[in-house]
């Protein structure tokens, strides 16, 4: 996962939110693009709503594992950062090594928060993915 540029900033917890903003523009346009995709029964001779469907479906499905993976492994990284600053703390208990850990414990309780917006956006989108090309497409069924 990477933001446009191919960069992840996962130091920076508003820089890490505005990427993560960014990858959901599918999600966020879920609605858009399927009124704009799928046909209604006047024009579904003109279209072929499965292939349309199944595209769509791969796209989202594409961009749910990438977001996942980029926040799980900035959660690893700012997990990693904050074990190390525990023991730096247990070791010379320097209040700037405590703030320190204070801040980044924050961040890691922010960056898990993210991982429950995230299973709420996905539901969303599938959700309404499903009210719309179920008749279409069929998703494969995952074990």
């Amino acid at each position: 996962m990477a933001a446009p540029d191919g960069t992840l900033n996962c130091e920076d917890f508003s820089m890490f939110q505005d990427v993560l903003k960014v990858m959901r523009n599918i999600d966020d346009r879920i609605v858009h693009s399927l009124n704009t995709t799928v046909p209604t029964v006047s024009f579904s001779g003109r279209v072929d709503a499965s292939q349309t469907c199944r595209q769509l479906y791969e796209s989202l499905m594409e961009a749910h594992l990438s977001r996942d993976r980029a926040i799980k492994t900035c959660i690893a990284q700012t997990s990693e950062v904050v074990g190390q600053l525990r023991e730096q703390r247990t070791k010379d208990g320097d209040m700037t090594t405590v703030k320190l850990l204070r801040k980044e414990q924050t961040k890691l309780k922010l960056m898990r928060s993210e991982l429950n917006v995230e299973e709420v956006v996905n539901d969303r989108s599938l959700k309404v993915f499903s009210e719309r090309c179920r008749t279409h497409y069929t998703p494969p069924t995952v074990k």
